[in-house]
């Protein structure tokens, strides 16, 4: 009975590989693809297994085998053959096979042909980070490729998320995950957006977790979709026992983790020359406020270094050193932060490393799930009634501005005591503004000219600021798609002011245009709105399957005189109108300041929500309204 029973199970995982190995093989030809997931396809993944074993707390090994049939040039984005690693991350073995579409051979590629580099080409301290990428170029579509990898790494604090489905128009017709772990490490998980999706967990032990999804159907990435980590199914990996950077870490709470990441892998990079010292001591001077004080530090920080872009995780999670940035003028996210911590505590303001997701979408810390999480890292400044947040990997980003990167998000606040979940700052609607205020001037034959000043801050200052520095010729081409509406235009003087103090960016124009009016006998029509004119086209879409999200509402007001041409009275004007609605509201004016003059008003809040799936044919209609009054036009008669 015992020889019986240690047979068994000898032969049940080889029976089960076996099962699979043929399974994968099916999916080679192009002919047996069920229709159902053709449609909406640019890809379709056929076989996706991930086994992922961690033998210990500093000893983890991944198996990739993935099956992709490729359709056309834009599914190419579905193989994902690449590999990060650096020197705790071997990637042992790596090949992929391509076929044609009835299932032949079409090339072999070993580990020796695939892309080796550096992630960041010329800069010494990040040459132990490297990646392995499949470099192919198809000569035919539709082909499948089979990608095999196999990848072991120490950092355990690291376990790989499980996404069946991890592109837009991508379908699924098989995808597996299989994980081992020894039960004093405290395997752990977080599930999201099953319940939509034929997924089942075959196996969930406290040693053992395995999922199967199948017959996934490609989804439609629709106009201002939610981001697909609201959509798509996905699992959050990971364990109370870990080991990171070649430290050992345990953490049940945030602010244990927290304590933990300070301790083991922040603490001794903060040394700094005491040249440096003394040189910021002497920019501070008498200075007393800590927030004056860190906005001249800060303003150090951005003329004397540069930014080079790696991750969080991808170039390692300790900082490089405080003296090293200081020497070199470079460094990462994570440098540049601790370079500007080590900075301020210099001159004895107390700040806080920050881990969070940079992204223009709105990602948060899983705040419920313990783990290492987030790309990008970012510095908390404390005062007594807020936090400041810095991104300190910018030369020009303004003193704790976020919009549209860091912004209205949680994130992790790494404090002596320990982490703490903290969200960052709000821009509310209204604080999103552009100012538009301008006059333009119509001759009898429909030319005009005009001047216009536009003040933006809150979200669409960051848009914006970085004009000042763009080439004149870019500057121009910038106003001209804005501008797009006009024809003819030319722009014969632009100027910009940048308050950096404020966050608020300023842009004058010069224009002119002829025949910006259309002259029909005695009659000339021209739109009154000029300037800032919506003129999108919201795309209809019939039964909408997915929910959509303003992430930012703004706030425009404008005031325009309008100078008519001599020898013409106004026949008509457009009526004054107000939209309201729960996206926004949307109000135009005209006044009749004189005989030859009028003043044109206008005022459009978007609200920023998070709106069901049946309500964008309401949303579409309401934003159809403002691009046709938008274009409304006036009639004047010749006298």
């Amino acid at each position: 009975m015992d020889k019986f029973f240690s047979m068994k199970h000898f032969f049940l995982p080889f029976f089960i590989a076996c099962v699979q190995l043929a399974a994968a093989q099916n999916y080679l030809t192009c002919l047996n693809i069920p229709d159902s997931l053709k449609q909406n396809a640019n890809a379709i993944v056929r076989w996706d297994q991930t086994d992922i074993d961690i033998h210990s707390q500093r000893n983890m090994d991944i198996r990739k085998k993935r099956v992709v049939t490729v359709l056309n040039e834009t599914g190419m984005a579905a193989i994902d053959a690449y590999e990060p690693y650096d020197k705790r991350t071997h990637v042992r073995s790596i090949e992929a096979t391509v076929y044609d579409a009835f299932g032949n051979e079409i090339k072999k590629i070993k580990k020796k042909d695939f892309r080796d580099q550096c992630i960041l080409d010329g800069v010494t301290l990040f040459s132990d980070n490297r990646v392995v990428y499949l470099d192919y170029i198809p000569t035919q579509y539709p082909f499948t490729i089979v990608y095999e990898c196999e990848v072991q790494t120490s950092n355990t604090a690291q376990i790989p998320r499980w996404r069946p489905m991890g592109h837009y128009f991508v379908s699924v017709e098989k995808s597996l995950l299989q994980v081992t772990c020894p039960q004093e490490l405290g395997l752990k998980k977080q599930e999201h957006n099953f319940s939509n999706f034929n997924i089942k967990k075959i196996v969930e032990k406290d040693t053992q977790l395995s999922y199967e999804a199948s017959g996934l159907l490609a989804q439609k990435e629709e106009y201002f979709s939610v981001n697909y980590n609201k959509i798509f199914p996905w699992a959050l990996l990971g364990l109370e026992k870990f080991n990171l950077e070649g430290v050992d870490g345990t953490a049940k709470t945030w602010k244990e983790f927290g304590k933990w990441y300070a301790e083991s892998l922040l603490s001794d990079t903060e040394e700094l020359p005491d040249a440096t010292i003394a040189k910021v001591k002497t920019l501070v001077g008498a200075e007393s406020d800590p927030i004056k004080k860190a906005k001249i530090i800060y303003n150090y920080v951005q003329q004397k270094s540069r930014y080079v872009s790696i991750q969080v995780g991808i170039g390692g999670f300790k900082p490089m050193l405080a003296k090293d940035v200081d020497r070199l003028g470079y460094g990462d996210c994570k440098a540049l932060t601790n370079y500007t911590k080590a900075l301020l505590g210099a001159v004895g303001v107390p700040s806080y490393h920050t881990v969070l997701y940079g992204d223009h979408d709105k990602i948060d810390m899983e705040s419920e799930f313990i783990s290492v999480q987030g790309n990008h890292m970012i510095l908390c400044v404390p005062s007594d009634t807020e936090y400041y947040w810095l991104e300190c990997t910018s030369q020009d980003v303004p003193f704790g501005y976020q919009a549209n990167f860091t912004d209205d998000r949680k994130v992790l606040v790494i404090k002596p005591e320990g982490g703490e979940i903290v969200k960052t700052q709000n821009y509310r609607d209204e604080s999103n503004t552009q100012f538009c205020n301008g006059t333009y001037k119509l001759t009898t034959d429909g030319t005009f000219s005009a001047k216009i000043q536009m003040d933006s801050e809150g979200s669409q200052y960051g848009p914006k600021y970085h004009l000042e520095h763009r080439r004149p010729n870019e500057q121009e081409a910038y106003y001209k798609a804005f501008l797009s509406h006009i024809n003819n235009l030319k722009i014969s003087k632009m100027t910009f002011s940048n308050d950096k103090e404020s966050a608020r960016f300023t842009e004058k124009l010069d224009l002119d245009a002829i025949q910006y009016a259309t002259i029909t006998g005695n009659k000339m029509l021209f739109p009154i709105n000029a300037f800032n004119r919506y003129d999108g086209n919201i795309k209809r879409i019939r039964n909408r399957k997915t929910d959509f999200e303003i992430q930012r509402g703004s706030y425009d007001k404008d005031e325009v005189i309008v100078e008519l041409p001599t020898g013409f009275t106004v026949e008509s004007l457009p009526e004054n109108v107000q939209y309201d609605s729960k996206f926004g509201q949307y109000k135009t004016e005209i006044l009749k300041k004189d005989e030859s003059t009028l003043i044109y008003k206008r005022t459009f809040l978007l609200k920023k929500g998070y709106y069901q799936h049946n309500e964008y044919e309401a949303f579409r209609l309401y934003m159809e309204q403002i691009a046709k009054n938008d274009n409304a036009k006036i009639i004047l008669n010749k006298i």
